[in-house]
């Protein structure tokens, strides 16, 4: 048996080999105690007593029995071990950057990552797309587009979403763009630290107020920082910018000088602004006694800011911290000692503020949501009918929704809800959300997004939220009711306007739901699969993509194509030359005014979109129009194209059966003869459409120059919206080249056309009546 024991001075392994009766110090080694109170373990071989493993804020490992350890790279701050009881070359190490994995005894090793990003706080910016900016435990701050997620890949030719990261600041803290200005990041950070990013060099700077507080005894600093310590910046002016320890800082250049504008607004209770860490400090400032644990600038009233303590204390100025007011003990209900985790000045109204309370730390799981209307002066309690019996039931976040008064949201420790009567009554929304705590939330005004962050499964969008905003009784019971979409932009990569609407019932038959232009012509048939309640439909913003081909014929270069899994039990399979996917799509629509119809049971409504320009796209309306045109001209060739070969497939697909049927029947050889030679002319004109290299359906395989329908489907890449590895050019006017090419296309195309009539009008009614009735006659699905 070992034991690894931490004094105040020293650290030491003992050992027993009786079972615990009697103990002897093996080791003295302080750094075998590194952060005890935080993350340590020992495990003992299940192959060796000798052999012992040690995790802390480093890694060791002892062949003999403790005597001596040596520091080994098998992890980074790290919690834990698993040893296979069966298999000591088997074990596995927990650590901030995931789990190592060895099963030769740490000779070779395999690291795993799981989704659990720790998000403290979460920001939007105003760009569009806008950008989310956040902060991850053991990582650092980031930020990215809306449009994707982070990790989704480059995509073609780089268009996938690669996060920036290092934003300066760290893992804690917060992460909040410039308002006017998203090139411009602020971001705090642990032990009084405080950086201004500026994207376009890609430099952060420190611009910390005071002495770093790092290891330092709260009793013994100036100021005390909390590990989140908050930063607001003032919506009338980017420039003033404030941030919080136990007083409140404020900078108006950036961060070159600062001045406390605030008293201590703690409760400094003596008693409690000691160190923590057990035996021996640790001074991160995870537990930071007495200190501001939220600032909030109100977007109405200029001067007015709120701030919030992590001792239950709550206060405001009007004047941009001349003057503060305790409204501490106004708050009737507030828990002894709550963290004040997070304010929300409302957009309506100077005097009106929501506070959340998160008093879990003193074993209160209530949540405890507060509202004021007269600047603090009476308060009443808003949780409502939130879940108060879980022991995660706590509140950590509230936001009210600028665009819909009286619209609440929260972030509780295991959930998301939100209210639509100020709070009186809360519904959960957990589709897509995992359980965790939700740290933090914020709304986008102009796209009607709520984004929260979520302390153990990272970011998550709950977006276009305007059928909550439009919701109302009547909505409610209606028959049928279609949402007012709200604005989509015009963006060619990832871009999609939301269609809502509700149902008292499940229909009696099919929904129909259409785009039409200005011109009431139908841009796009959207599938939908109706339900009860609340439905969503996509539109990727595209018009209806081409009929594509529809191989049904056996290649005489894979006779066994139909035995392969991937098209086993089918009837028909596609061209699936690499890159051609991309490529086989409408174009997307110009900026503009469209209607949404919904058709259900008979009955139809009717709602306006607009399609807004992609401000970041110069492009003129005129030169986007053209483009449309001709990725329209496009796609109808290459459905004229296809609809030929389909139909020649189909006669085709007729006489390879007439073939098999009959090829070992003597008695029919003049029949398979006249068969054949019909299915020479037949293929012949096919060929003139699709070169047979893509008749195998092969995907890595270049063979054969392009005929007709491949070279169509590669100039939509070009003039569009891509193909592989060809970038495309859906946000400019067509090339010249571009326009040349699909006239040069276009002679073949009707080239074919006219042989193809020939086909149809004479050779196979000749065909037809040369047979008599030896076999069904050929129409290739045509009446």
């Amino acid at each position: 048996m070992y034991a690894l024991i931490q004094t105040r001075d020293q650290g030491s392994v003992w050992r027993s080999d009786d079972g615990g009766a009697n103990w002897r110090v093996v080791n003295w080694s302080r750094e075998l105690i590194g952060r005890a109170g935080y993350y340590i373990h020992l495990a003992v071989s299940p192959a060796n007593a000798d052999e012992i493993l040690v995790s802390n804020s480093s890694f060791f490992q002892s062949v003999d029995g403790g005597q001596t350890f040596r520091s080994v790279n098998w992890g980074g701050d790290n919690h834990d071990i698993w040893w296979d009881p069966k298999d000591a070359d088997r074990f596995a190490i927990t650590h901030d950057a995931g789990i190592t994995i060895t099963t030769q005894h740490g000779r070779s090793d395999r690291r795993v990552q799981l989704p659990i990003g720790q998000m403290y706080h979460v920001s939007v910016d105003n760009q569009v797309p806008y950008y989310v900016y956040s902060n991850m435990q053991d990582d650092g701050t980031m930020r990215g587009s809306i449009i994707a997620a982070e990790g989704t890949g480059a995509g073609y030719n780089g268009s996938g979403n690669l996060w920036d990261h290092g934003l300066g600041g760290c893992e804690s803290g917060f992460t909040i763009p410039d308002p006017a200005d998203p090139n411009i990041v602020w971001s705090t950070c642990y032990g009084n630290k405080v950086t201004r990013y500026d994207h376009r060099t890609k430099i952060a700077r420190s611009v910390a107020p005071w002495m770093i507080t790092l290891d330092s005894p709260p009793e013994d600093s100036k100021y005390r920082c909390h590990w989140t310590a908050p930063l607001a910046i003032d919506p009338f002016d980017h420039t003033n910018v404030y941030y919080g320890c136990n007083v409140i800082f404020h900078t108006s250049n950036g961060g070159q000088s600062w001045k406390v504008i605030s008293p201590d607004l703690s409760a400094q209770d003596p008693g409690r602004i000691v160190s923590s860490g057990g035996l021996v400090g640790d001074n991160l400032g995870q537990f930071a006694p007495e200190v501001i644990f939220a600032i909030a600038p109100s977007e109405v009233e200029k001067g007015l800011i709120w701030a919030g303590t992590n001792d239950g204390q709550l206060w405001y100025t009007k004047d941009g911290g001349a003057t503060w007011n305790d409204v501490s003990k106004n708050v009737t209900g507030m828990p002894a000692w709550g963290v004040v985790s997070k304010i929300e000045p409302s957009h309506f109204s100077g005097g009106t503020a929501y506070v959340a309370v998160d008093a879990h730390l003193m074993d209160s799981r209530e949540p405890y949501i507060f509202k004021t209307t007269d600047y603090g002066v009476t308060w009443k309690r808003v949780n409502g009918d939130l879940p108060n019996r879980h022991p995660l039931s706590y509140v950590k976040a509230v936001a009210e929704n600028p665009n819909r008064p009286g619209m609440l949201f929260a972030g509780t420790g295991h959930g998301f809800f939100y209210s639509t009567d100020e709070g009186g009554h809360w519904t959960e929304v957990s589709a897509g959300l995992p359980r965790a705590p939700v740290s933090w939330v914020v709304v986008q005004k102009a796209f009607h997004d709520v984004v929260v962050s979520t302390y153990g499964r990272g970011l998550y969008v709950l977006d276009d939220i305007t059928p909550l905003e439009q919701g109302t009784p009547a909505t409610t019971e209606a028959a049928v009711h279609l949402f007012a979409p709200r604005p989509a932009y015009r963006w060619t990569v990832r871009g999609r306007a939301l269609i809502n609407f509700s149902l008292r019932a499940a229909p009696r038959g099919n929904v129909q739901l259409q785009v039409l232009d200005a011109q009431g012509t139908v841009v796009r048939d959207l599938r939908a699969t109706p339900r009860e309640g609340l439905n969503r439909v996509s539109w990727d913003l595209r018009h209806e993509p081409p009929r594509l081909i529809a191989m049904r014929t056996t290649p005489p270069e894979n006779p066994h194509i139909w035995e392969e899994p991937r098209f086993r039990g089918q009837d028909t399979r596609p061209v699936t030359h690499w890159g051609l996917e991309q490529a086989q799509v409408g174009p997307i629509v110009v900026p503009g005014k469209y209607t949404v119809k919904l058709t259900v049971d008979g009955r139809s409504s009717t709602q306006p979109i607009e399609i807004l320009r992609d401000p970041k796209v110069p492009t003129s309306q005129a030169d986007l129009d053209l483009s449309v045109k001709l990725q329209l001209r496009l796609r109808d060739d290459i459905s004229t194209a296809a609809d030929m070969v389909n139909t020649l497939e189909v006669m085709r697909k007729q006489l390879e059966d007439v073939t098999k049927a009959y090829r070992d029947d003597r008695t029919r050889e003049a029949l398979i003869k006249q068969v054949a030679e019909m299915d020479r002319k037949l293929f012949d004109v096919e060929a003139k459409l699709l070169e047979p290299a893509q008749m195998t359906s092969d995907d890595k395989y270049f063979q054969q120059a392009y005929r007709v329908y491949m070279n169509l489907i590669w100039l939509n890449g070009e003039v569009g919206p891509g193909a592989g590895d060809v970038s495309g050019g859906a946000d400019f006017a067509p090339t010249d080249t571009s326009v040349s090419l699909l006239e040069t296309i276009e002679k073949d195309l009707n080239g074919a056309k006219a042989d193809y009539k020939i086909l149809m009008d004479r050779d196979v009614p000749a065909f037809n009546r040369a047979i008599g009735g030896a076999m069904t006659p050929l129409t290739g699905g045509r009446q």
